[in-house]
């Protein structure tokens, strides 16, 4: 991964539209992972694979689906991979 590929949570925020407020949640609640956090800062990092996980759950609410439905939803595609 080079370093363009990481992300603290404002970036990923300011790239996907969603609030840090529910990154926050969506990582409580496992529909998202960070990469690891800084020794020295204790920020977050994040990848573009978590980019591209938020704009999957935004696809699937604008659908109606469900948190633990889109949460079964990407459980099942990560077993597939």
């Amino acid at each position: 991964m080079g370093y363009k590929d990481i992300y603290l949570i404002k970036d990923l925020s300011r790239m996907t539209g969603v609030s840090i407020y529910t990154i926050k949640y969506y990582l409580k609640m496992g529909l998202i992972r960070e990469s690891g956090r800084s020794m020295e800062t204790n920020f977050r990092y994040f990848d573009s694979q978590t980019a591209n996980d938020l704009k999957k759950i935004i696809a699937y609410k604008r659908e109606g689906l469900s948190l633990a439905r889109i949460l079964e939803l990407m459980k099942e595609e990560k077993k597939a991979i």
